[in-house]
């Protein structure tokens, strides 16, 4: 009997190990065939560097990571708030020692407020509401192979309660373009948490190349950081793919712990 109940112990440490494995973003087939999923070490985040990302083959080697900036004006009684926040960034991540991708980044995020007004105690006019919110994020990337080739990624989101909302992604190198798409593990219904695991894939001509998890879902979802590349991608060409993954991850990464 004791016997029984430890075994039975064991088959549920197994299916829950393997309910969460399966909570992870769904991938598209082709991926899930033929890339590794290689798991994200976050290293630390030193004043004035990024954070010291490795998984499979890559490291970043050195950073720079400016200070946040923000410049925001009222009107008279402070009903309406406009604020732009910049903040740039750069690192080298190297591959296997053998090569390099060095990328300049950029974020930017423009806000447009509203705030109630109070009257007296206990009474106020008017809400609060973000009417208008945009988040721009831009980073070139150039590998130490061909250092006559740069691919920029661009990343622009805009929401709120008086603007319709937008999302546009890609990477390019001005011939090719490779669109970022959300990805999560709710896609067919299956994942029951609050929160799913979130992620984005880099998708060609309706072919993944590669994708990127940032969130695990759940209540400590940000450890669980992930990224795949196809295995079929030439050398240079998973370079690109893992330097405009990290500079993602540093943004979504740091979003998250705001």
């Amino acid at each position: 009997m004791q016997q029984f109940f430890i075994i039975s112990f064991l088959c549920c440490i197994s299916q829950a190990s393997l309910g969460q494995k399966q909570k992870n973003i769904i991938l598209s087939q082709n991926l899930a065939e033929n890339a590794q999923q290689m798991n994200v070490k976050m290293g630390t985040q030193w004043m004035g560097k990024i954070w010291k990302f490795s998984f499979g083959d890559y490291a970043v080697e050195s950073s720079k990571n400016g200070w946040q900036t923000t410049n925001s004006k009222s009107n008279f009684w402070n009903t309406k708030t406009q604020s732009i926040s910049k903040q740039k960034f750069s690192f080298v991540l190297s591959q296997k020692n053998t090569a390099s991708a060095t990328v300049n980044a950029a974020t930017k995020v423009t806000l447009e407020e509203f705030h109630s007004f109070q009257v007296s105690p206990g009474f106020s006019i008017g809400g609060d509401e973000l009417a208008s919110g945009t988040s721009l994020f831009t980073a070139l990337i150039t590998i130490s192979s061909d250092t006559s080739v740069t691919w920029s990624l661009v990343m622009q989101e805009s929401g709120g309660s008086r603007i319709e909302g937008q999302y546009k992604a890609v990477l390019s190198d001005g011939k090719r373009e490779i669109f970022i798409i959300p990805v999560n593990s709710n896609k067919n219904g299956e994942d029951s948490r609050s929160i799913p695991a979130l992620g984005y894939e880099l998708s060609e001509t309706g072919k993944a190349l590669a994708a990127m998890q940032y969130y695990g879902g759940g209540m400590l979802g940000n450890n669980k950081n992930i990224i795949w590349i196809d295995n079929g991608l030439d050398e240079p060409m998973k370079l690109v793919m893992a330097a405009a993954l990290t500079a993602l991850l540093q943004v979504k990464v740091n979003s998250m712990s705001e």
